[in-house]
């Protein structure tokens, strides 16, 4: 069976941070504090199911270990095997997330038979006092970390910053960080679902409890550098630009207010998330994604072009 533009069912989840904006987005959500949708994911219990053509009600792990390089790209399938290396999410933060780390593919091999995480934001809104935790303020070290964690004031040393709409925050393992309240971000990070908790505002959940924290570990995985550029520089008027560039993934802005054809790509997968207008996919058969959809391009695709119904942003993902 020949492989093609493949969208997948969207998994909702509830958080006790979650909030309403993503049926903005165009996602049917009937429930509340909804605080992530999973567009791709292999997450074990998670694993995203196709929802169009022929392969429709697959996985994505039985699809990988079918098709091989034919659908993740010769040089990503040497590298990663029968594992889909990425995890693409839209978030939603009506009250703020937990302060939290994430560790490296080391620690987290060591700890738990996992990628580390490594993600980062595309941010879709905002409110006028919506903020970002990244990292430490200056001349914040192991010690202080830890002396204000037992006083139950590690907010004073964190550094807080104000994102706009289409800012991109590269989040690194090891770099302490939060969403702030009226924030609603694209995420795209390594296939792991590892967070250490370090502050979570003393608040409970639904079932009067607070959540688990993970001090001991976070102090074990945490950088301390303080970061002179929160937010990563690209030309927001540009056409076409490279935003992220990492050993994980390659991310790409792309304005369209006409056709364009994409170059094949045959060692890496590509994905496509619309986060503003419409576009057609043309191919066997044509396939069409609106804001707040995603879909992936096999990497043997070729001569795939895109045709944008209204001025379209697109994010596109692959690995070098």
């Amino acid at each position: 069976m020949s492989l093609y533009p493949l969208i997948f069912q969207p998994t909702f989840h509830y958080r006790i941070w979650g909030g309403n904006k993503l049926r903005s987005f165009g996602k049917n959500i009937t429930e509340e504090n909804i605080g992530e949708s999973w567009e791709i994911s292999t997450v074990p219990g998670f694993v995203s199911v196709v929802s169009n053509g022929d392969l429709k009600g697959a996985d994505l792990n039985e699809l990988v270990a079918k098709y091989k390089d034919k659908l993740v790209g010769g040089k990503v399938y040497q590298y990663y095997g029968d594992k889909f290396p990425l995890l693409i999410k839209f978030l939603d933060a009506a009250t703020p997330l937990s302060v939290q780390v994430h560790p490296d593919d080391e620690y987290a091999g060591k700890h738990h038979n996992s990628f580390g995480k490594t993600e980062m934001w595309y941010v879709l809104d905002t409110e006028p006092d919506s903020e970002v935790i990244l990292g430490f303020k200056k001349n914040v070290d192991e010690s202080v970390f830890s002396e204000n964690i037992e006083k139950n004031t590690v907010e004073s040393v964190l550094r807080k910053v104000h994102p706009e709409r289409g800012d991109v925050i590269y989040i690194p393992s090891g770099r302490v960080h939060a969403m702030g309240k009226g924030l609603s971000v694209v995420e795209i990070q390594q296939t792991s679902d590892i967070t250490y908790r370090i502050y979570d505002y003393d608040r409970v959940d639904k079932d009067g409890k607070k959540r688990e924290l993970h001090l001991q570990q976070a102090k074990e995985v945490s950088d301390f550098s303080f970061i002179e550029q929160p937010f990563t520089p690209y030309d927001k008027k540009a056409e076409e630009a490279v935003v992220i560039k990492s050993p994980y993934f390659t991310v790409s802005r792309m304005v369209l207010n006409g056709n364009k054809k994409l170059q094949d790509s045959p060692q890496s997968f590509r994905i496509l998330i619309c986060v503003e207008g419409s576009c057609v996919i043309d191919g066997t058969p044509p396939v069409r994604i609106a804001k707040g959809q995603s879909l992936l391009l096999p990497a043997g695709l070729k001569n795939i072009e895109l045709k944008p119904e209204e001025e379209t942003i697109l994010l596109e993902v692959h690995i070098e």
